[in-house]
């Protein structure tokens, strides 16, 4: 492990005998067995968990289950001290910790010192599987069966997969709607180790399994990076454009000098410098409206929105959107 606690190459030891991972420091193994010794809680509280969230449909029960295991993930993450080096941001993000109304999929992650960088050491490399371990050891101990893998690659964008439940694991029993037992959920964790400099960070609190921190993107940072994949993005994600209505429902605006930092390094306007002002912000967005295919977007976003919201959906197009980019020009 270097300073920031960044799990780097050959930074991690298997100790064959006691088939633990080893840390370079004591106090990180000290933390790592205490861990083995408080579980969360029992394999009951899952289901209990569901039937609170009050799922309309066998759907939202999915979504309420695999919220509920993400939470445990991030749980997992912050007593390996996995933010120490990494904050939360994305969609998923906004869901659990500030509340917005859709599910969402991914654990999306970036470094807050990039590996590629003037702070970093030259032989820095990511590696998930000391944090995948974690995941899958404190699991288990509430009998949640996990498959974990981690994707190698030469990308910024480092990978994993937890995949739970299936056959002879069932994830709760009990549940409001019917569920297959052979059926797995899939969470995909993904990690930027060279985002865009700029972003600002903050402290939030997750509380179940446990009551744990969380380093995320303030709000501002998140609006920046949202906006960045809904002009850069080469296909239609209406979950996007979900968390844009969202945002711009909440006052937000987006932090632009991170955002010109996200244009210059990765898009159509890669390399050219823009000055992303406030008007050039407007005008840019102005068009991606105007361009999108709404049926498509009202697709995607379809099955991560409640009923209640499956109406309002309906109403997506460019009139909508446009009135809302305006009230933020009005501000």
């Amino acid at each position: 492990m270097d300073e920031r606690g960044s799990p780097l190459k050959g930074g991690w030891t298997r100790d064959p005998e006691r088939g633990r991972w080893q840390g370079d420091r004591a106090g990180e193994v000290g933390e790592r067995n205490q861990a083995r010794e408080t579980p969360y809680m029992n394999t009951g509280i899952l289901a209990e968990q569901v039937r609170l969230l009050d799922p309309g449909s066998a759907i939202e029960q999915e979504n309420c289950l695999q919220e509920l295991l993400q939470q445990y993930v991030l749980a997992s993450l912050s007593r390996a001290r996995f933010f120490s080096l990494a904050a939360f941001h994305g969609g998923t993000c906004l869901r659990i910790l500030h509340g917005a109304g859709r599910f969402s999929e991914d654990l999306d992650f970036l470094l807050r010192v990039p590996l590629r960088g003037p702070q970093s050491p030259s032989d820095a490399e990511f590696d998930w599987r000391p944090y995948l371990q974690r995941i899958r050891d404190d699991l288990l101990r509430d009998d949640i069966h996990v498959e974990v893998q981690s994707h190698d690659s030469n990308s910024a964008v480092k990978k994993a997969w937890i995949k739970a439940g299936g056959t002879g694991h069932p994830l709760g029993g009990n549940l409001p709607f019917p569920r297959r037992e052979a059926k797995k959920i899939r969470i995909k964790l993904e990690v930027d180790a060279n985002p865009p400099a700029g972003s600002i960070l903050e402290t939030r609190y997750i509380t179940f399994p446990i009551t744990v921190p969380i380093t995320v993107q303030n709000l501002e940072s998140g609006f920046a990076g949202k906006s960045h994949a809904l002009l850069c993005r080469p296909y239609t994600k209406g979950r996007d454009w979900y968390d844009f209505l969202w945002y711009l429902g909440k006052g937000i605006v987006p932090l632009l000098p991170f955002l010109s930092n996200a244009i210059q390094q990765q898009g159509p306007w890669a390399g050219q410098g823009i000055d992303v002002t406030p008007e050039w912000y407007v005008s840019a967005m102005r068009a991606r409206i105007e361009e999108i295919d709404w049926v498509t977007a009202r697709a995607d976003v379809s099955r991560f929105v409640v009923l209640r919201e499956q109406r309002s959906i309906e109403q997506w197009g460019p009139h909508l959107f446009l009135q809302f980019l305006e009230r933020m020009v009005a501000r």
